[in-house]
């Protein structure tokens, strides 16, 4: 177990806090750097989108996980960041302006959200949130001018400095892996800024928050800015691997996605938006394989376990049908929202955490470490 002993205040504010971090990280950044020339193409086109769903988690980990104000609207953050790509580069805009350009716009419309959404909080800012990403999918389908309407937009290959990025290529890559390590790295020193711990304050206690001189609306509205900014640049890296996009790619089932990556990975911290996207990404081709593979591997269970041919085409119709549903990918996040709320409420991250503390502390470890005590405001006894 690790003693870490203070002796000057900068220490508390250390985004690596000792020299463990910086091997541990190190190492891994390495493994990373090294995939493109370990792992196949299939593999590393995974890893990308890993990259550019765990940028939106670390956008949904400020707003929700940091600030306390839920969203299921943020596939319309990322719709506004690539189709801005996609128009302006149509245009003859290069990648070195419009990627920063895209953010900047989807910061602004995430502002204008924020504003009406001051005065909502739980279930009715989910609701404004959902009845904003419909509108944003409505005028993507309208806007023919700017979105080329039903029939989707064509995105070529992003150009920096005059290098073509391709979307399986090593540079495209990198490029990703790099916003996400920026991304991270900048919202890490946001925490540590007086806004970043406003944020926090929110999220604990409203009340305590206005107690301390905190301007409730100003940190929210900044809050959805900065979360939308950032879906923005996940929107841009999300278009150009891609390579086409349309209005229909970018509903609610996807912002649900967005959603499952805190929730799965752990909303308490930067980690579980990594976690969350590594989880969300493979959970596809596991999908893949449950609707392909498994109504055979059934059938020759049958007919191993002395049942009759005829029986077993009947269990491989049976499960080729149950895996071809056009609801079974939503009862499955369905399903596994609801296990983790209920067994697992601090997500994956949450558990690495337990089980790292266990032989830490082994044998003294207790349950009880990880529950969290609820503390009231005197005024918010009654709420």
């Amino acid at each position: 177990m690790r003693f870490i002993f203070k002796t000057d205040y900068d220490q508390d504010i250390r985004i690596l806090k000792h020299a463990g971090y910086w091997w541990s990280y190190g190492l891994l950044l390495a493994a990373l750097i090294a995939v493109p020339f370990v792992l196949d193409t299939y593999l590393q086109s995974q890893i990308v989108f890993v990259f550019i769903y765990a940028i939106v988690g670390v956008a949904l980990m400020i707003l929700t996980g940091f600030t306390g104000q839920a969203s299921l609207g943020h596939a319309a953050f990322l719709a506004i960041g690539a189709y801005t790509a996609a128009f302006l580069q149509k245009n003859g805009v290069p990648f070195i302006v419009y990627f920063p350009l895209a953010a900047i716009i989807a910061g602004a419309v995430g502002a204008l959200v924020g504003f009406p959404a001051l005065r909502l909080q739980g279930i009715y800012l989910v609701i404004a949130t959902i009845a904003f990403a419909f509108i944003v999918e409505e005028v993507m389908a309208r806007w023919e001018y700017v979105t080329n309407g039903n029939e989707g937009m064509r995105v070529k290959t992003a150009e920096l400095f005059g290098m073509p990025l391709p979307r399986d290529d090593p540079q495209f890559y990198y490029l990703c892996l790099a916003v996400l390590v920026l991304v991270i790295l900048m919202t890490l020193n946001l925490l540590r800024s007086p806004t970043g711990r406003a944020f926090i304050a929110i999220r604990d206690s409203e009340t305590a928050s206005r107690s301390m001189g905190i301007d409730l609306a100003s940190y929210k509205v900044k809050s959805f800015a900065i979360s939308a900014a950032i879906t923005g640049l996940a929107g841009v890296l999300f278009a150009h691997k891609m390579t086409f996009i349309s209005p229909e790619m970018f509903t609610l089932q996807l912002s649900i996605e967005f959603i499952m990556v805190i929730i799965i990975g752990g909303a308490f911290g930067l980690h579980g938006a990594v976690f969350g996207a590594i989880f969300i990404v493979m959970v596809d081709p596991f999908l893949t394989w449950l609707k392909d593979d498994v109504p055979g591997m059934l059938a020759a269970l049958g007919t191993t376990l002395g049942a009759t041919a005829e029986t077993a085409s009947g269990i491989q119709d049976v499960a080729s049908r149950v895996g071809s549903a056009a609801g079974l990918k939503g009862a499955i996040y369905g399903l596994i929202i609801m296990l983790f709320i209920l067994f697992e409420p601090y997500g994956l991250y949450g558990r690495w955490l337990k089980v790292k503390l266990f032989f830490e502390l082994f044998p003294l470890y207790k349950k009880a470490t990880f529950k969290r005590q609820k503390t009231y405001v005197k005024s918010e006894r009654n709420r």
